[in-house]
C-alpha cells in the first residue's frame, strides 16, 4: 500500500532524479532521454530505475551517481539506482521538449517513430541548423555510438544526428 508519505517522496525523488543531465549531451536531462525509467519507494527507501540509450552504454555509471547526488541534495539519501535493460531504450521514449533541445543544440534529433524501416531503410534527416532535407550521412558514427555524422549541402555545416533506434 502507497501511504500519502511515500507518494510524496517518490514525487520529490523523480522531480530531483529527473534534473540530471546526460554527461554527452549536456542539454538534455534523462528525463528527456526517457532514460529515467520509474521512481518507486519501499519501505520508506527510494529506487530510482534507468535505461541506458544502448548496452554497455559508458554514460550509465556516471549518471547512476548523479541520480544519487541529485536525491541526497534533495534530502533523500540511501537511495538506490536500478539498471533496467528490458525493455531496452528506443528513441520514442524521447520527449518532444528533448527534440527540440537537440535540435537548438546543433544535433539533429531522431526523425519518425523507431522501427526496421527507420533502423535499415533510407532516411530524411532535417539539417538542425537551416532545416534543409539536402543532407547526406558522411559516416554511419558521429560524435558517439548513437549519433551518425551528416554534412549539410545547403548551409554546408556538418552535424550529428541522433539515430532513430
Amino acid at each position: 500500500m502507497v501511504t500519502p508519505a511515500d507518494a510524496d517522496l517518490a514525487r520529490r525523488a523523480h522531480e530531483a532524479a529527473a534534473t540530471v543531465c546526460d554527461p554527452e549531451i549536456p542539454v538534455l536531462t534523462i528525463a528527456d532521454l526517457g532514460v529515467l525509467r520509474e521512481v518507486t519507494v519501499e519501505d520508506g527507501r527510494v529506487e530510482v530505475a534507468i535505461t541506458p540509450t544502448y548496452s554497455g552504454c559508458p554514460a550509465m555509471d556516471v549518471i547512476g551517481i548523479e541520480v544519487q547526488t541529485a536525491l541526497a541534495e534533495a534530502g533523500i539519501p540511501d537511495a538506490r539506482v536500478r539498471l533496467v535493460l528490458s525493455p531496452a531504450w528506443t528513441t520514442d521514449w524521447m520527449s518532444e521538449a528533448g527534440k527540440d533541445k537537440l535540435r537548438a543544440y546543433g544535433i539533429a534529433p531522431p526523425a519518425g517513430k523507431a522501427s526496421r524501416r527507420a533502423l535499415f531503410g533510407e532516411e530524411t534527416v532535417a539539417c538542425p541548423h537551416c532545416g534543409s532535407a539536402a543532407t547526406e550521412k558522411v559516416s554511419e558514427f558521429g560524435s558517439t555510438a548513437c549519433k551518425s555524422l551528416w554534412r549539410c549541402r545547403a548551409c554546408r555545416e556538418p552535424f550529428d544526428s541522433f539515430k532513430c533506434i
